[in-house]
């Protein structure tokens, strides 16, 4: 993938609370944009019937942002949230659709559905949607360190889910890693396929998009309190989050790491399946609107020389380089939102470590987009093969 890929395009994003249009949009395009490409229906009758569970929120609708643009075949699509916002109207591909309210019954001849609406949503329902023979795509945390679970990156470890196959007659349970995971191992796995990670150090520059819609909103709130003189709204986060960078703020559990640190310590095995890969992470939440970044520290078992690390990542799918160092000009936030590649640069020798066995890296990645909606409708492609 060249850099021209990654033109700057940054909007900012307001999720409505009543009507959504959704049109055929280019692979590089924001939803928000006014330029549309032609539509080209993706609307199939031998194609795989779809359910979007939380299809109001900020990953329900990017699903849809790009099962559009990628084209996604489907025979019918079946939109699910709340009871809150069962009614709401959404325009997707030109059709309207009336968003139903999730229940018991909400999976009777759905072939795979997507959900991204709370660990406590997929615990009750993915399991009843895999009863009637659906292939769950689950972005939740519910079951992704459960055994029999596949836990899947399709750049990573699209082995994981061939066992796999859609009607088949039998439901599955396929789980989206973490954001932060996803845009850290879209990086690092090239290289640890190449000199073998022994020990990665992460920390993570999360954005406001990690804690959803709401966020992004107080956030944008917040900012413009803050610059009024205003005091500003606290309503997502328990502290000013405009001008300020803070701790995640996820629960703190016994050992002093944060459940958002541990999901990339416990997930990074799982994928690699390497129980003995030596992980640690610090997550802090930045003020930045939908793109995570992350510094990543590398110790290999075998030597890998910068230069040939930079190749390897020029040449990894779903990777972009950018590392200008005349320049100055490295990877953004900015930069990646609303893009599907993640971007690597500031490409080094670790000169802590002797000879060429470790290397310092930073990485960014659209959290909405590859760190979730992306990622799972990748999954979705895969089981149609």
């Amino acid at each position: 993938m060249n850099l021209s890929s990654l033109t700057l395009n940054h909007h900012h994003h307001h999720y409505p609370t009543t009507t959504f249009v959704h049109k055929k949009l280019t692979p590089h395009s924001s939803k928000h944009s006014t330029s549309f490409s032609p539509i080209k229906m993706s609307l199939t009758e031998n194609a795989p019937s779809l359910a979007i569970v939380g299809v109001t929120g900020a990953v329900g609708q990017e699903f849809l942002s790009v099962l559009s643009y990628r084209n996604f075949p489907y025979r019918s699509l079946k939109l699910l949230a709340s009871k809150r916002s069962a009614g709401k109207q959404i325009t997707y591909e030109d059709k309207p659709y009336i968003v139903e309210e999730l229940n018991e019954d909400s999976f009777k001849d759905v072939d795979i559905a997507l959900f991204s609406a709370g660990g406590s949503v997929s615990k009750k329902f993915a399991p009843l949607a895999v009863e009637d023979g659906a292939i769950v795509v689950d972005n939740s945390s519910a079951f992704r360190m459960d055994d029999g679970v596949p836990l899947v990156v399709p750049e990573v470890n699209p082995e994981a889910m061939k066992h796999i196959k859609i009607r088949s007659g039998k439901g599955a349970l396929i789980a989206n890693p973490n954001c932060s995971t996803i845009i850290c191992l879209m990086a690092a796995t090239p290289l640890h396929r190449h000199a073998k990670v022994k020990r990665m150090v992460v920390s993570a520059y999360q954005a406001a998009s990690g804690a959803g819609a709401a966020a992004m909103e107080e956030l944008e709130l917040q900012t413009r309190e803050v610059l009024d003189g205003k005091e500003p709204t606290c309503k997502i986060f328990k502290q000013q989050y405009a001008f300020n960078l803070f701790s995640h703020n996820a629960p703190v559990l016994p050992n002093g790491y944060n459940e958002e640190e541990m999901k990339l310590v416990k997930e990074t095995r799982k994928i690699w399946n390497d129980a003995h890969v030596k992980v640690t992470a610090t997550c802090i939440r930045v003020p930045v609107m939908r793109a995570h970044a992350e510094s990543v520290n590398l110790q290999f078992e075998k030597p890998l020389h910068e230069d040939t690390a930079r190749d390897i990542l020029k040449n990894a799918p779903g990777v972009v380089v950018i590392d200008d160092r005349a320049g100055n000009h490295f990877p953004t936030p900015l930069e990646v939102s609303n893009k599907d590649a993640v971007a690597v640069g500031r490409i080094r020798r670790d000169v802590s470590q002797d000879g060429d066995y470790g290397l310092d890296i930073f990485v960014c990645g659209d959290q909405i987009r590859k760190g979730a909606a992306l990622n799972a409708v990748q999954i979705a492609e895969m089981l149609l093969k």
